[in-house]
């Protein structure tokens, strides 16, 4: 089985996990600190994605939430930074990685393209997980499209 790593990018960034031992899930919040500047959060989440591959004992994949539209600026640039951060990542690990339109994301999880918040939590919870947030139900319902993707690919 693949070690697979899914995430939803966000100032609080939905991730899951799967590996030989299981999946596993959560969300982690990369708000700065008052005295903290931007670049901080980007530290915290490669510090982050290190981590996890530590843990994972490696990965061979890496699928995140390609958004194409933002509701501000702000996590417009907040998102890009995730996704140059992570892509430079995933480059300097030699981790293939690829993003994923959230219609298809929302569509293999409910059965909508335009699916909302509670249906997102809704549809991962029939898979017997309790995510904390919607982000992190994001990221479930990604990993298990990317896993239904390399079952029939492989």
């Amino acid at each position: 089985m693949s070690t697979l790593l899914a995430l939803d990018l966000g100032t609080t960034t939905g991730w899951a996990i799967a590996t030989s031992d299981g999946i596993t899930s959560g969300s982690m919040e990369f708000k700065t600190g008052r005295f903290e500047n931007w670049g901080m959060r980007f530290l915290k989440f490669k510090k982050m994605l290190t981590e996890m591959k530590y843990h994972a004992g490696g990965l061979d994949a890496v699928y995140f939430e390609a958004v194409r539209r933002h509701a501000g600026v702000d996590a417009a640039h907040v998102y890009g930074g995730f996704i140059g951060h992570l892509a430079a990542w995933c480059e300097h690990h030699t981790i293939p990685y690829q993003g994923v339109p959230v219609g298809t994301i929302k569509k293999f999880a409910t059965g909508k393209g335009n699916a909302g918040k509670f249906e997102m939590i809704e549809a991962v919870k029939k898979w017997g997980h309790h995510p904390y947030d919607d982000n992190e139900a994001d990221a479930l319902a990604l990993l298990y499209w990317a896993m239904d993707q390399e079952r029939e690919e492989g």
